[in-house]
This record gives structure tokens, sequence and C-alpha cells, in this order.
């Protein structure tokens, strides 16, 4: 037994002393596309398989995914979670609403209609210690139309975050309806521009269903109608699962080694649909984006909690970013993982999870669920760089 834990703390110490200055490369700003394609499966394609590398173009996918996989895609959609306040001084105070605070729950705090809370950053936070931020608004877009006044308030603060309750005086409008109002949709800071009007279309996956993301799943943005359409006639199959992506995506990793790094937790949801349909596609499973990568390996530890505790609640559960390098924590199969969550959705007729993770993936992981990963390129000395080392 001592020899045996000494082992797993070498395998957990050893990915932890990766240096960050190692998943480095110079990225002049002029490679970055500020504006995708006009034609989204027109894209360049990378294939990567057993160390050989060839390029093809996005809308041949098909001729590269083997016969009857299943991809699994991030049914997420970006919110316009960026809003600009004005103080009375001229100062300008920008809110950017990462998570729900209160109510909790996306969608019931998506349908508040007088008050609800979120947990944000604030930009020019120096310029607002305390008191209220209003903005008037003026639309036509609602059922009764006419002016009202959004007030934020701040309640608390967390470091970096902050919670702000936002109140308004129209009860005809929701939060979401807000946020399609007066927010501005958060694209990603490296491409160094100003959001546009065509970014609400271009900026979501044709599949995007559920409202939460700030930024996202970028893998999916490069599916059509066209792609689902060759791929369907190659018998392969789909399944969907809600990660809302946050903020944390954007963070650069700070520290020299990625053991002092602080993973942000995020959202997810998987059914028992999609579960049921992993365990008939092991060895065939393809992830669509990183933010898919995370969730189904996320699934697979926590089902591992249901091995040893009968009574956990996923609600209350988060899988921590250093779990999966503990051994004690793969000790079971992927199968009875996965059956552990099926036989709690039946034992308490639920048909979908919800839980948080905040996994960390780096050299050193082994994946569980997942068999390969169609993603974008990645960041410099970022988390989601070293998950495509890990793999």
């Amino acid at each position: 037994m001592q020899k045996f834990c000494f082992t797993q703390f070498l395998v957990m110490n050893k990915t932890q002393d990766i240096r960050i200055e190692e998943y480095n490369y110079d990225l002049p700003d002029e490679r970055i596309a500020k504006f995708p394609l006009a034609q989204r499966d027109r894209s360049k394609l990378l294939i990567y398989r057993n160390g050989d590398i060839e390029e093809d173009l996005f809308f041949n996918l098909a001729d590269r995914i083997p016969s009857n996989s299943l991809l699994i895609f991030n049914n997420t959609r970006v919110i316009q979670a960026r809003m600009i306040f004005q103080k009375e001084t001229g100062a300008q105070i920008e809110i950017f609403c990462l998570e729900p605070g209160d109510p909790v729950d996306y969608a019931l705090n998506f349908s508040q209609k007088d008050s609800c809370s979120w947990l944000c950053l604030l930009g020019n936070a120096k310029r607002w210690k305390e008191g209220q931020l209003i903005k008037k608004v003026g639309t036509q877009s609602t059922a009764s139309g006419g002016e009202f006044e959004l007030v934020a308030e701040k309640i608390e603060s967390y470091g970096e975050t902050h919670l702000v309750k936002f109140s308004w005086n129209n009860p005809e409008v929701s939060f979401a309806e807000i946020l399609d109002i007066c927010g501005e949709l958060p694209i990603p800071p490296y491409l160094n521009r100003k959001a546009e009007e065509k970014d609400k279309q271009t900026y979501q996956t044709v599949y995007s269903k559920i409202k939460g993301s700030v930024a996202a799943p970028t893998a999916g943005l490069h599916f059509t109608d066209a792609v689902f359409d060759s791929l369907r006639r190659k018998n392969v199959e789909f399944e969907e699962l809600t990660l809302h992506v946050g903020a944390g995506t954007f963070k650069p990793v700070k520290s020299e080694t990625i053991g002092s790094h602080d993973m942000h937790s995020e959202c997810f949801t998987v059914t028992k649909q999609t579960l049921e349909h992993l365990l008939n596609k092991r060895g065939k499973i393809i992830a669509v984006g990183t933010t898919s990568v995370r969730t189904l390996e996320s699934v697979y530890y926590l089902g591992g909690l249901f091995e040893k505790n009968k009574n956990t609640v996923p609600e209350n559960v988060t899988i921590s970013q250093w779990m999966p390098y503990n051994e004690e924590n793969n000790r079971i199969s992927v199968e009875k993982s996965i059956l552990n969550l099926l036989h709690y959705l039946n034992e308490n007729g639920l048909s979908s999870l919800t839980t948080h993770t905040q996994i960390m993936i780096a050299p050193g992981y082994k994946f569980r669920i997942i068999d390969g990963i169609i993603t974008n390129f990645h960041q410099p000395q970022s988390t989601l760089l070293l998950l495509i080392s890990a793999f």
C-alpha cells in the first residue's frame, strides 16, 4: 500500500510540475482570423492520426470520420453577457455576467421578471465602489414597449468576481430579454475587435439551443447542414450535452507550473439518452470541442462518486481539477460508472443530471470515455492546449 500511494503521488506531482512555458509558441496577430468565412464548412481541416498529419477542408469531414461513430456536441448558446453602464460622473462600468447567483438555475434566472443576481467580472471596477448604476432602456422589442430602468447593485465581492443584483421596473420583460436588449456578445479578446451585429449569428453553432455560455464552443462553428447530411450518409450518429462555457476559457495560465493554476468551474448537464448512447458506442466516441471532452470525462468521475456514496447528489458536487490523477478515483470501469448514473436517474425519475466540473486535463491524464476530438487551434500557454497535448 505504501508503494502504491507513493506511485500515485508521483503521477499527480509530475503533471502539476508541468511548466507552462513549455506550451508556448509564437502567434502573430495577423495569423488570427478576425471574421469567419462566409461558408462555415470551407475552413481548413488538419488531421492528426498516429503521429501523421494531413490537411483537408472541413466539408470533407465525413471522409475522415469512421463509420458508425458517435459525435457528441455541446448545445450551449452564447448570451449577450457584456453590459455597459455609465455613472453620473461619465465613467463607464462594464458588467460581464458569468453565471447565475440567485436563482442559481439558468433557465429560472433567465425567466425572472423583476430582479435576479449574477456572478460578474467588472471593468473599471475601481470607479464603482458603492451605490447603484442605472441604465435607461428604451425599446419597442418587448411586450409593453416604452422605456424602463435597469438597476445594478454590487452585493458582495470575491476577489476578481462580484455578485451583482439586477432589478428593473417593467414586469413584462424577462432577464433573458434584458440581456438581448442591453447586452453585447462577448467575442474572444484575442480577436482584438469590437462585436458586430453579424456576430450574433456567426458566433453561434447551428445547433445551439440552451442559453448560458459567455463563449462559443468554437469547434462546432464549422458544422453546417450539409456536413451533417454527409455524416448521416456514413451512419455517424449524434448526441448532445450542455456545458455553459465560462470566461475562464479565455484565462491564460499565469503561474510557472500548472499545479498553481486554479481551474474555473463550469456547469454541465447530460441526459439519460446520451448516457445510454455512450454505453452502446464504446470505442467510437468523438467529442466535438474541448468543452464536450471535459464534460464526458467528468461523467466518468461523477459515476465514480456514486460508487463510493450512493447518496451523492449531483447538484451538490463539483468534479475537482485534480480528481482524475488519484488512482483511487480510477478503479471502476467506464461501463460501471455510466450505469451508476443511469441507476440514479431511474431511481429518481429524472431524464438528466446537472453538476459542475473543474477538471484539469493535461499530459499524464488517462482518457476514459472519448476516442477522438474535433477541435480548433488553441492559444499559447492555455489549459486547452494542455488538454490537446494530453490526448
